[in-house]
């Protein structure tokens, strides 16, 4: 498969998406100032999904600019990437995971992407030269598992990524490799559609050492027949599939939403992993983050109206200093704990904060 080709089929812009929006002249330049700055893509498949009569649409507010974004709050690098950093494109700020960016590429550019930094920009933070990354995974031995992630790391080419596989499936004491992608939300086409990618998987994924895609399923509405299919197609070459979400104001903030998205998941194969804190990102913080004490509260009813395997992702925050779950709150405090850490003596840390109805990230407690 051809993926520069297909993309070139499949892609719209924004002069595709003016027949569609109902917007002033003034408020179109503003749109263009902020695609310069950030820019807007997706596939004519995941544009279908956008019911355009319904004004609070999750897909539209996930994928169309807004003028919201013209509010600057918030960081570029929420997570401290570049404090973790240890040569282009790869990061090691677990002790047990490394983080390749492979590419600067995705079918759609979310508006609410964590990476808006580098996405679909030029930039040198994108892995160029492999082989190095292959070295230094090698030499650290407390290395137990490589995500590749970019971008969109299935927005390769499958021969990149037969590159990919080759070479890190060789390391020894690397247990499993993952595939951070949305493609199977945004381009299912490029999965069902390209042979050579699925035997890829089925060959590389062993009995040993497994492979697992990380989906990133945001809404109900994004779980469609050619969705699904392209999950079939992963889990029968022999993937793993887990989903990441996030929790975002106007998209899926609602218990019964949240509930249905994990409910279809798991009947679809897909483990329920995490549902992600919004980010304070610049451009997205005042557009899509709510606070924790709602955000909590949200889940909570969530998970009460699902059963066992449904209900077991848990609500985490990425912060600079780990990845960080929240487990509850009463009258006086909102209580945490640390799932990953930067530092080790901070796993499995358990602490808590005096309540703040406002606080959407750690940083905002006193």
């Amino acid at each position: 498969m051809d993926i520069n080709k297909l993309l070139k089929e499949n892609i719209v812009n924004l002069n595709d998406l003016k027949k569609h929006m109902k917007i002033s002249k003034s408020d179109e330049k503003k749109l263009e100032e902020i695609i310069k700055i950030h820019p807007m893509s997706m596939t004519k498949y995941y544009l279908s999904l956008i019911d355009w009569n319904n004004k609070n649409d999750p897909i539209k507010k996930m994928m169309i600019p807004a003028i919201d974004e013209l509010n600057t709050i918030g960081s570029y690098d929420t997570s401290g990437e570049a404090t973790n950093t240890k040569m282009d494109g790869l990061q090691h700020k677990y002790q047990q995971t490394a983080l390749i960016l492979s590419t600067n590429r995705c079918a759609a550019y979310c508006r609410f992407c964590f990476r808006k930094r580098l996405v679909g920009l030029p930039n040198t933070e994108i892995l160029n030269r492999f082989d190095d990354a292959v070295k230094y995974i090698s030499k650290n031995k407390q290395i137990t598992n490589v995500l590749v992630s970019g971008g969109d790391s299935l927005m390769l080419p499958t021969d990149i990524l037969e590159i990919f596989l080759k070479k890190l499936t060789k390391i020894k004491h690397l247990k499993f490799i993952r595939f951070g992608s949305r493609i199977p939300v945004a381009f299912p086409k490029r999965i069902y559609d390209d042979p050579k990618l699925l035997a890829l998987f089925k060959k590389y994924s062993t009995k040993t050492k497994r492979l697992y895609v990380v989906t990133h399923f945001n809404h109900p509405n994004e779980i469609t027949k050619d969705s699904i299919k392209a999950i079939d197609c992963l889990i029968n070459s022999n993937i793993i599939i887990s989903n990441q979400t996030v929790l975002m104001k106007g998209v899926n903030d609602n218990p019964k939403v949240l509930a249905e998205l994990m409910d279809q998941l798991t009947s679809i194969g897909v483990l329920p992993y995490y549902v992600f804190q919004c980010r304070p990102v610049s451009r997205v913080k005042h557009h899509f983050q709510m606070p924790l004490y709602k955000g909590y509260k949200v889940v909570e009813d969530a998970k009460k109206l699902l059963n066992g395997h449904a209900k077991r992702f848990k609500y985490a925050m990425s912060h600079k200093t780990g990845k960080i779950e929240i487990l509850g709150m009463d009258k006086q405090y909102m209580y945490f704990k640390y799932q990953q850490a930067k530092d080790p003596k901070d796993l499995s840390r358990f602490f808590k904060k005096k309540i703040n109805k406002k606080a959407g990230w750690l940083d905002d407690f006193k």
